[in-house]
């Protein structure tokens, strides 16, 4: 009875315009007044909410892929997934599919893995011809992937709330993340090469190699993390942490 009185008085709040964190907060403390709770009980179950352990890889995975944004390896990457399947019409739309899907591996993030696309790719995609409109749909798109995709913070909530091995979650994540990029790479293909959304020129040999060892460790991050995990070596919590530094 409690929990449908909460959720109530929670959507009447939203549905009368109430900022969500104000009707989450009239409405916790309407429902603690009207239970003779105290506030002697509030601390104890705010500690007891936030005090896991689990919870420090959101905000470590997140710091990893930031520090990776900053110095460079996403743009690298972006270089390097061009020279496969830039050529390709609409091999830069392409590029922003498979690297949104790398990125994810690392950051786990939505909105970090979307803010680190958009400041490489919009301009480029921009100068290229591509619609504003296609363009910012593709990259919100792209980033939203990480929801999926290892180590995805949604799945490290839900398997601490539901009490799940997050280490299962990411590894059952793997292949249903590369299936949804599928499924957006290939709409994606067909729209470019109706609207003559040309691909990029061939690079040299010496240029492929170059930027191939530019991007390396980018590449190899998402196999360190699936294989840190999946061997038992490192929780995701350590591993968030590892990657971190």
């Amino acid at each position: 009875m409690e929990a449908f009185l909460l959720f109530g008085l929670f959507l009447i709040t939203i549905f009368l315009g109430i900022p969500v964190a104000t009707a989450l907060g009239f409405t916790s403390c309407l429902l603690i007044w009207n239970y003779n709770i105290g506030v002697q009980g509030i601390s104890p179950t705010f500690y007891a909410g936030v005090a896991k352990f689990q919870l420090l890889a959101i905000p470590f995975f997140i710091l990893a892929g930031l520090i990776m944004d900053r110095c460079g390896i996403s743009r690298r990457l972006v270089h390097l997934i061009s020279l496969v399947v830039g050529p390709i019409p609409g091999g830069l739309a392409l590029v922003t599919i498979i690297v949104g899907l790398i990125f994810a591996g690392i950051s786990g993030s939505g909105p970090a893995d979307t803010a680190a696309l958009g400041t490489i790719l919009i301009a480029a995609m921009a100068a290229r011809g591509y619609a504003v409109p296609f363009t910012s749909a593709l990259i919100a798109s792209s980033g939203a992937l990480a929801i999926i995709v290892p180590p995805s913070i949604a799945f490290i909530v839900y398997g601490i709330v539901s009490n799940t091995s997050i280490v299962k979650l990411f590894i059952a994540g793997i292949v249903p993340g590369i299936m949804c990029g599928i499924a957006l790479a290939l709409p994606v293909y067909f729209i470019s090469k109706k609207r003559g959304y040309s691909g990029e020129e061939r690079a040299s040999l010496r240029e492929n190699v170059s930027r191939f060892k530019d991007a390396i460790w980018g590449l190899l991050a998402p196999v360190f993390i699936l294989g840190g995990l999946y061997s038992g070596i490192f929780t995701a919590t350590e591993l968030s942490a590892v990657l971190a530094e």
